[in-house]
């Protein structure tokens, strides 16, 4: 398995089989983070700590995009805005982006793995 992909980690559905998440957020290096767990770890089943911080992350990145995009829109209809508006907002909008986008990479991979167990 390419790390990162969300998907199983091993042969198949069996005992033993792990799963890496893609966390939304990464190292101050700008590389990903991950959190790897057994099938019936704590991560694994949704009880862990830093898969509940993890999902509270996202819902929060997903929020606030969706509050910026309305923002952005209004200072796009405004004949007043200047420049240096727009340019900050874009900076937030490139920003939101690539968070959203980091959310739906993960949340895609993890879909996957749970449609691979479900068919192996």
């Amino acid at each position: 398995m390419a790390q990162g992909t969300g998907e199983a980690d091993g042969a198949g559905a069996g005992e033993g089989a792990r799963f890496v998440r893609l966390l939304p957020w990464s190292t101050e290096e700008g590389k990903p983070c991950f959190l790897v767990s057994d099938e019936g770890g704590a991560a694994g089943d949704g009880r862990g700590g830093l898969r509940r911080i993890a999902d509270e992350m996202e819902r929060t990145q997903l929020g606030q995009a969706v509050t910026l995009l309305e923002r952005a829109g209004c200072l796009v209809a405004d004949e007043r805005s200047g420049e240096r508006e727009l340019r900050f907002v874009v900076e937030q909008l490139c920003t939101s982006l690539r968070e959203v986008s980091r959310v739906a990479e993960s949340r895609g991979a993890r879909l996957a793995a749970v449609r691979d167990l479900s068919a192996g």
